[in-house]
């Protein structure tokens, strides 16, 4: 009885921490977050109203984010803070940093995951070998066989913005039947977060 009491208690909490510990940890960088840029503005709001306002700082950046959201849409605030960009890559540490964090935050831009239509299959570099890919648009390839219509496959080789892109056609490339969300997570997880079985059955 004792070893299978024991066997009833390791699977039941190994799950219950396989549970608990991500939402856990997300809330508490959640937390760490909105704290530390709540911390970031008070300073200001201390000397003027005298003490702090939580939560005032924080709605502080949500202005702020905003406002350079609006310029960043039209044609001469996106100009300028393309140059403003370009000085700050001029700082050493700044530029090693920067890039990196842009191209992790600008995976799962709205811009970003619409270029992305489907997730697929598709041999490369070599026959045999399956990779995942976006598939970026469709192509009509007229040839001396006649007309195949083709895709254009992005393949990731390093986070999302470095990779292949080729033209198979469209019969060959396998579909998944993951969403592109799915997808992301699945390169930026390093394939961990790979489904045991494709294509994914959806109801």
């Amino acid at each position: 009885m004792s070893g299978t009491f024991r066997n009833w208690f390791k699977v039941r909490f190994l799950t219950g921490f396989f549970v608990t510990v991500p939402v856990v940890a997300t809330s508490w960088l959640l937390y760490v977050f909105w704290d530390a840029i709540d911390a970031f503005f008070s300073p200001g709001y201390e000397r003027l109203f005298g003490r702090r306002i939580p939560g005032l700082g924080f709605l502080t950046a949500m202005v702020v984010i905003f406002v350079v959201g609006t310029v960043a849409t039209n044609v001469v605030g996106r100009r300028i803070l393309v140059r403003v960009e370009r000085l700050l890559t001029r700082v050493p540490i700044f530029r090693s940093i920067y890039p990196t964090v842009k191209e992790l935050l600008d995976s799962f831009s709205p811009e970003k995951r619409t270029s992305f239509k489907e997730v697929v299959l598709a041999e490369h570099p070599r026959k045999g070998e399956l990779v995942f890919g976006f598939v970026t648009s469709e192509v009509l390839v007229e040839g001396p066989e006649g007309k195949r219509q083709m895709v254009t496959v992005f393949v990731p080789t390093n986070n999302l913005y470095l990779g292949d892109v080729i033209v198979i056609a469209r019969e060959e490339a396998l579909s998944t039947g993951l969403t592109v969300e799915e997808g992301i997570r699945i390169v930026l997880s390093a394939g961990t977060a790979t489904p045991a079985r494709l294509p994914r059955q959806r109801p």
